[in-house]
């Protein structure tokens, strides 16, 4: 069940990068954003505290948290990538995500003590080079931006930052819970920063890419995807993370069935070394058994 559990989160994740792509087309990247927090917020809100009042409000100490859980996770994770998928492919994205396992491996390593073994340092390390190896030709063939890469660097970072501290915030509240009120406070926030970085550049054309994106990125990564995160980060946040590594396999594929984006060597090279990485890291040796 962890195994399909993981696959099905890296399907889900990685499809977030298509159905932006598509939303860009009808929006600038900071509003859809935006809209799909607060959209996102208000549906879990409801939900939640309308329609099942068994689910608790949080406790005095426990705003701080989520706020920062906000920030953190929604504001600028989110944020940053909307952002960086003007600059750089879906494909290249997806594998880009695959570095934020090793982050959250330093990440728990220094602050939450916990012991990192040497095959896992090892895989992410294998892994690490694999994303290196597809980005330095997407440099140089003008499919990413030096601009791009860094907006994308600052999301990665503050994604296994959130992913660690909610681990160490042990907030005791359910995941719906914890998920409503991180995109609250997270699309509040975005508000004016949206509004400060777009102001001349927004607009929104109400048509078939702008809803479907939009739908998806609610319903299907907002809520659904998101609370099987949370779920999978209870257990262990290093071994959540490492199902990133797939995350571009499955990037490419539909990139190339939704997206046209082609598909090269260099690419194909890339992942199948950020999958021997996952191989090192012990998931796969886990899923290898379980069949």
């Amino acid at each position: 069940m962890t195994t399909a559990l993981g696959l099905l989160f890296a399907l889900l994740w990685s499809s977030a990068a298509i159905a932006t792509k598509f939303g860009l087309e009808s929006t600038s990247p900071l509003a859809l954003a935006t809209i799909r927090f607060l959209l996102a917020g208000l549906l879990l809100f409801l939900y939640v505290y309308a329609f099942h009042k068994k689910y608790p409000w949080p406790r005095p100490g426990q705003w701080l948290p989520l706020i920062r859980l906000g920030l953190l996770n929604t504001t600028i994770y989110l944020g940053a990538t909307f952002w960086a998928l003007n600059y750089v492919s879906a494909g290249l994205f997806n594998l880009f995500v695959a570095a934020n396992p090793f982050l959250v491996a330093c990440f728990s390593y220094i602050w939450l003590k916990r012991g990192v073994s040497f095959l896992e340092w090892l895989g992410m390390i294998v892994a690490a080079i694999g994303l290196w190896i597809a980005t330095w030709p997407s440099l140089a063939n003008g499919q990413a931006s030096i601009n791009g890469l860094i907006i994308l660097g600052v999301g990665m970072l503050s994604m296994a930052f959130g992913s660690v501290y909610y681990k160490k915030a042990d907030l005791k509240l359910p995941s719906i819970v914890i998920n409503t009120w991180q995109l609250c406070f997270g699309g509040i926030v975005s508000l004016p920063v949206t509004y400060l970085l777009e102001k001349d550049e927004f607009f929104i054309r109400f048509n078939f890419h702008f809803l479907g994106s939009l739908l998806w990125l609610v319903f299907i990564i907002s809520i659904g995807t998101m609370l099987l995160w949370f779920f999978m980060l209870k257990q262990d946040p290093v071994r959540a993370n490492n199902w990133l590594f797939m995350t571009p396999i499955f990037g490419f594929l539909l990139a190339a069935i939704f997206l046209n984006e082609a598909v090269t060597l260099i690419d194909l090279t890339a992942t199948v070394v950020v999958v021997i990485g996952l191989f090192l890291s012990g998931n796969l040796m886990k899923f290898s058994r379980s069949l």
